[in-house]
């Protein structure tokens, strides 16, 4: 039997990528430097990194196509090398390095309206002049697009310092990314954790985010996988808890602050914010009526040694607003209107308390590193 180059060529054009199901000639992925002596043959398939999934399976079908189609005598398996196309490089300390602040938004327990705050604050601050950016990191449950009214908006690539990047949606000041401009919103995400964290590190990463003086990121409820990429994946200049004035939230809370005070994430709380303070009817706006119980999180943030950054009352306004895509912030935005409604002047007040909380901690903490959460 006669092996030369050219026979195991045509072999392994019978062995597909499968992340691509295209040949491995096609993918340009077999190396310029086939070895044979006698019945052994010996050459290198290139993958893009070392975390390819399919590296194993490729080499194992590298193997039995040149078994197959030449013969079983051909000496291979134990053969073929591996080579990474791209290197290996070294996680940037920050992959937003235009983003001077970065403030998470969390709560302890889902329907506390963490969301509605997130867009409320984020619209608030772009008004006030900053130049603000909004990722929906709620992968399960991402409302962002609805309550921006842009849904149906298609998601583009930009070029930028020599490669291509994902354009963030813009619109009322705030650019803004959600997976849910990449899912079907009336099918659920099914994902499993590492899938998520991917997805998310995909939109941080690989988006063209710019100069940003405030970088919201609209976390999911409770503790999970997802705050964890977070707290490793950026150096989080500090968090904002969300919750009601009721006993079960502000339990749930506590546990979240806890999270971000452990000394293994040990990321600043710059305040917490009592939602549903008091629900307050249109017609009649200097009524307060405490439908969630009075003062919750006033005492939990006095308990807890963390500032009390705003009471938002419980408005009818706040949900239809959002629902229509047009958040109740949206009035600051206009020009020359003043706010004239309880609802507009608490998001507005709550977004200089951040400011204030931010530049607070920037002058007496020390910058924020990502942290190596195992």
């Amino acid at each position: 039997m006669t092996l030369y180059p050219n026979l195991i060529l045509e072999a392994l054009k019978n062995v597909r990528y499968p992340g691509n199901g295209k040949s491995l000639a096609e993918n340009d992925m077999i190396e310029d430097d086939i070895r044979i002596d006698g019945n052994k043959v010996s050459f290198s398939l290139i993958f893009d990194k070392p975390t390819d999934p399919f590296i194993r399976s490729v080499v194992r079908a590298a193997e039995a196509a040149i078994n197959t189609y030449i013969s079983p005598e051909v000496e291979v398996k134990g053969n073929i090398g591996v080579k990474y196309r791209k290197p290996v490089a070294e996680r940037p300390a920050n992959p937003l390095p235009g983003v001077r602040n970065i403030i998470g938004i969390s709560s302890g327990k889902g329907g506390v309206g963490k969301s509605t705050v997130s867009a409320n604050v984020a619209i608030s601050l772009a008004a006030k002049g900053y130049k603000v950016g909004l990722l929906d990191a709620d992968i399960f449950g991402p409302s962002m697009p609805k309550m921006f009214g842009v849904e149906d908006e298609a998601l583009y690539m930009v070029n930028k310092e020599g490669r291509d990047w994902i354009e963030p949606i813009e619109k009322y000041g705030v650019k803004m990314l959600s997976i849910g401009f990449v899912v079907d919103k009336e099918s659920p995400v099914l994902w499993r954790g590492g899938m998520a964290s991917n997805a998310l590190k995909q939109l941080i990463n690989d988006a063209w985010w710019g100069d940003l003086d405030y970088f919201l990121i609209d976390m999911p409820p409770g503790t999970s996988d997802i705050h964890l990429t977070l707290v490793q994946t950026l150096p989080i200049t500090g968090v904002v808890v969300v919750s009601t004035p009721q006993e079960v939230a502000l339990a749930d809370a506590v546990k979240g602050i806890g999270m971000f005070r452990s000394d293994k994430v040990n990321v600043p709380v710059l305040g917490l914010v009592e939602n549903m303070a008091w629900f307050t009817p249109a017609p009649h706006p200097e009524e307060r009526y405490y439908i969630f119980g009075n003062g919750g999180a006033v005492k939990l943030a006095d308990r807890l040694g963390v500032k009390l950054l705003a009471q938002i009352p419980l408005v009818a306004d706040i949900c239809s607003t959002a629902d229509c895509g047009a958040p109740t912030a949206v009035a600051m935005a206009e020009e020359g209107k003043e706010p004239l409604n309880p609802e507009v002047e608490a998001f507005g007040n709550l977004a200089q308390a951040i400011v204030d909380a931010c530049e607070e901690r920037n002058r007496e903490l020390p910058p924020t590193s990502v942290v190596n959460v195992n």
